[in-house]
């Protein structure tokens, strides 16, 4: 029987198929059609709809723009779509501060504060059409963590919508508002057992520098803040309906580096000289990369390279900016480079970063039975174990015969991996499974984490065991516990649901079921346009008419 609109909800609320259809996907590999859509108008219609999920035992599956990876903005119940919560309602430039609503774009938030010289600098490959809402809730991160962090730092503030429908700020350094009973619950029943466990067995993988998996207990037990619990959170314990960030200020200069190497491990020595040099950014295009690229015809790619980095730096001058770099491409050279270019100039870096963006249009031009699917795709390890770490990523996919793309943060030892899977081989489910659980078991061996920046969702939480100890996960449990204990927040992920799995069903899967013509026409457009700023339902009346 059809879900009805929750009483006082004056939002959008759709129970038919194509709509259903078209938030049953995101940009990573999962398909789960929801039973319903909620697009609120406002933060009173998102506690109507928490209300209501309360009293009816009704899931509620946060999302943004849909540009995660995990599968966390797709499941089994009410899609909750913030993206239409839009408005920036305050700037301070004296306190360097921004307040947004959850679906305002990273990308809107800098050209909001851009003519006051500000920038908010956490910058995921997905910043022009990703959410704030959305990197808060996965603590994203992206390739100037270098030197600017993840986001949970630049987050000053929360307006958050509770379980029970209450509606209230949560801000660093000033007392949580004990009034709303899932802090109470929290505060009375969970924060001294984690503060004292947290003494004895911390909830961080040591040496890794990138993290976005399970609560961040560790840094609550730091600070006390609930913020810091809040972020990365992924719509399990409340929904975000209000964002505070911090600012600072833009660079006044940049130049860049790309610096071509014979092995892995002297490109992860240069990796970590740089960082520890001042470099913003440390990109590592790896071998398999570079092969996809001089394929698609990039012509400038060093014939024997086996990874490529690239690496920027600021300068409050040009002159200051270009020293840096002179520095990065001597240390380079002295950790084994066989090629270095240095970038002094907007256009040349332009130019020279041209590389790193190459294999994502090459990739959608290869053949229609390949699929580049990310299942893999967020791993961190500490950066004495990178080379480690991409050796045995390529060996598991040429164990099981799988072409395969991997790059990323080089200097946080943080990897991205494309597997390319021909859907059309009879045992393709089988060789991503058995694909994921070497990586999985690889990165446990090398103490890393499954999550750097993309957050757990339903494909990595049943993995969480084989990374986190029994001690941390039940305090992960216990958070869970405190804030939602009717489980109507984005369950299944951060906790595991009894009997979930890691890969269900895949949208690649040519067995399924088609879905509406008019969804289908507006995902494709979603993926081939990058359109995920576009309202879903907006797409699927255009598809409809067309």
């Amino acid at each position: 029987m059809p879900l009805s609109p929750p009483p006082g909800f004056r939002g959008v609320f759709r129970t038919d198929d194509g709509a259903r259809a078209v938030y049953s996907e995101a940009a990573g590999i999962a398909r789960v059609l929801p039973r319903a859509v909620a697009v609120p108008s406002n933060e009173a219609d998102v506690a109507a709809l928490v209300r209501w999920a309360r009293e009816s035992s009704t899931p509620l599956i946060p999302r943004g723009s849909g540009s995660s990876m995990p599968g966390g903005a797709v499941g089994d119940g009410v899609i909750l779509d913030l993206s239409r919560l839009r408005d920036i309602e305050s700037v301070s430039v004296a306190e360097r501060a921004i307040v947004v609503q959850p679906g305002v774009l990273r990308a809107e938030v800098n050209q909001a504060v851009a003519a006051h010289g500000l920038r908010f600098p956490v910058d995921p490959s997905s910043g022009a059409f990703c959410t704030v809402g959305g990197m808060v809730s996965t603590n994203a991160a992206g390739s100037h963590s270098l030197a600017f962090g993840a986001t949970r730092p630049w987050v000053r503030s929360l307006r958050c919508v509770f379980d029970d429908g209450t509606i209230a700020l949560v801000r660093r350094g000033i007392e949580p508002p004990r009034h709303v009973p899932a802090i109470e619950r929290f505060l009375s029943g969970a924060h001294p057992a984690i503060v004292a466990a947290e003494e004895v067995d911390r909830a961080r993988h040591r040496g890794v520098r990138k993290e976005s998996s399970g609560y961040a207990t560790f840094e609550y037990a730091r600070s006390y803040d609930l913020v810091d619990l809040l972020v990365g959170s992924e719509g399990t314990l409340a929904i975000i309906v209000g964002v505070e960030l911090s600012l600072t200020t833009t660079a006044e200069a940049t130049s860049s580096v790309l610096g071509a190497f014979a092995s892995l491990e002297r490109a992860v020595d240069a990796a970590v000289r740089a960082r520890e040099s001042g470099a913003v950014a440390c990109e590592l295009l790896d071998r398999t990369f570079l092969d996809v690229a001089r394929a698609g015809g990039t012509h400038d790619v060093p014939a024997d390279a086996e990874a490529v980095l690239l690496a920027e730096v600021e300068g409050q001058s040009a002159s200051q900016a270009a020293d840096a770099a002179r520095e990065i491409a001597s240390l380079f050279e002295r950790a084994g480079a066989t090629i270095v270019r240095v970038a002094l100039d907007e256009p040349t870096e332009t130019e020279l970063w041209e590389l790193r963006h190459a294999a994502s249009p090459i990739l959608s031009r290869l053949d229609p039975s390949l699929r580049s699917m990310q299942f893999i795709e967020d791993g961190a390890v500490p950066p004495d174990r990178l080379a480690d770490y991409v050796r045995g990523v390529r060996e598991s996919l040429a164990r099981n015969g799988i072409r395969g793309v991997i790059f990323g943060h080089a200097g946080d030892a943080h990897v991205h991996v494309n597997p390319l899977i021909d859907v059309a081989i009879a045992d393709w489910r089988d060789r991503v499974g058995r694909i994921l659980d070497e990586v999985t078991t690889l990165v446990s061996s090398l103490g890393g984490t499954l999550t750097g920046e993309h957050g757990d969702g339903r494909l990595r939480t049943p993995l969480l065991e084989r990374v986190w100890s029994d001690e941390v996960r039940e305090r992960f449990a216990l958070v869970k516990r405190c804030f939602d204990p009717t489980g109507i927040f984005n369950p299944g992920v951060k906790v595991p649901s009894r009997g979930e799995r890691a890969l269900g069903e895949i949208k690649y899967d040519p067995s399924l079921a088609p879905l509406p013509a008019a969804a289908r026409a507006a995902l494709a457009r979603v993926e081939r346009e990058r359109a995920y700023a576009r309202s879903r339902l907006e797409l699927l009346d255009e598809a409809s008419l067309e």
